[in-house]
């Protein structure tokens, strides 16, 4: 595969609905769409889904496109790529920029999947047709807000809710939310609110019979994680603690916890994502797939990856109408009672509307072989 240029589509999108996490309320959402190109003219996309700013991770928009334009895409026009596994590899000099790196990838992957008039699914290893999905829910001013939200969503058919928590926001609430909703498969989000002085706080969540709890404690931990989920019944699924496969591998092995979260970009690409599967999958240790706020592309790519056998629970990847009036993909991601088909056709699946993408645009970078700087490194 010999990839003649990368193209860097900087996007600014309007969400449809302000989303509130315990970081921030979001309405606007930054994307950068990789599309990499092969001297035939053929085009594979991928998604950076870094952040405005660096809340979620170390990781934003702006230091992403850096990293992609001065590193990760001319290393992709320089070299001969027979697989998109070999572009981690091309990658491992430089420390972490993983959702730069796997934007960079994905449209790798998505190319090579075209280019064998494969899914994309099919190329990383996939076998489902469908796969259920759920939704996740910002927080609302109101508990009768919240409790509207839940019940539209219940009658959409999501096969689970997940709900955004924070201090003050917490167990009242959900006690709130069991009352009108005994039995739905629900979650809670904390996005590492809590420490463990909260411990006896979180053990209250016990009672309400939930799935699981995300990323209770602080990004990173996975020793604070490990002594939580020795005192409370509710299991433990780490998000932002699962940077790495070394990460994944460190929690399993402490017991930190007992669902794992896949998000392609904060691992690093699908190659990662893979490998944590076949991880977690030896260890019995289910997984799902959660979301970034992903414009069509990226959740094309999530749809893919939650293909394969280890991911069990049901992701994040709901309707593109969900958080846009439009998309700027077509045709768009749509769950119908909680399930997603997954395409049939060559790659994503799904074809990228220029003509859409133009009304987001701030602007495009394109990276030749020709501009690219040389790139030598020591070990």
């Amino acid at each position: 595969m010999k990839i003649k240029e990368i193209r860097l589509h900087e996007l600014e999108m309007e969400m449809k609905n302000p989303f509130t996490t315990s970081f921030g309320t979001q309405t606007k959402r930054h994307i950068t769409i990789v599309e990499a190109v092969n001297n035939d003219g053929l085009s594979g996309f991928g998604e950076c889904v870094a952040g405005e700013d660096p809340l979620y991770s170390e990781e934003f928009m702006d230091s992403a496109l850096i990293a992609m334009k001065k590193y990760f895409a001319p290393l992709i026009v320089q070299n001969e790529i027979s697989h998109p596994d070999e572009v981690w590899k091309l990658f491992v000099p430089f420390k972490k920029n993983n959702m730069a790196k796997s934007g960079i990838e994905g449209a790798v992957w998505d190319l090579y999947a075209k280019e064998n008039d494969m899914t994309l699914a099919e190329a990383v290893g996939g076998r489902k047709i469908e796969v259920d999905v759920g939704i996740s829910l910002g927080l609302e001013d109101t508990d009768e807000l919240l409790l509207e939200k839940i019940q539209e969503k219940v009658d959409e058919g999501y096969k689970r809710i997940k709900i955004k928590i924070k201090p003050g926001r917490d167990v009242s609430m959900i006690r709130r939310v069991r009352e009108v909703f005994p039995d739905i498969p629900l979650m809670v989000d904390a996005n590492s609110a809590y420490t463990l002085d909260d411990i006896e706080l979180l053990k209250a969540l016990d009672e309400f019979n939930l799935m699981m709890i995300e990323q209770p404690l602080a990004a990173g931990d996975i020793v604070d994680h490990a002594k939580l989920q020795k005192e409370i019944k509710t299991p433990i699924c780490l998000d932002e603690s699962i940077d790495s496969f070394q990460a994944a591998a460190a929690a399993i092995e402490l017991g930190s916890c007992e669902i794992i979260n896949v998000k392609v970009g904060r691992v690093g690409g699908i190659t990662q994502s893979k490998r944590i599967h076949d991880l977690a999958a030896k260890h019995d240790i289910p997984l799902w797939c959660g979301g970034m706020l992903e414009a069509g592309v990226g959740r094309l790519h999530n749809i893919a990856i939650t293909t394969l056998s280890n991911f069990t629970l049901p992701g994040d990847t709901a309707s593109s109408s969900r958080y846009w009036e439009e998309d700027i993909i077509t045709p768009e991601v749509v769950a119908e009672q909680g399930v997603v088909q997954v395409s049939d056709k060559p790659g994503i699946g799904a074809e990228v509307d220029f003509n859409k993408m133009e009304k987001y645009l701030k602007q495009t970078i394109i990276i030749t072989e020709e501009d690219a700087p040389d790139m030598v490194f020591f070990n």
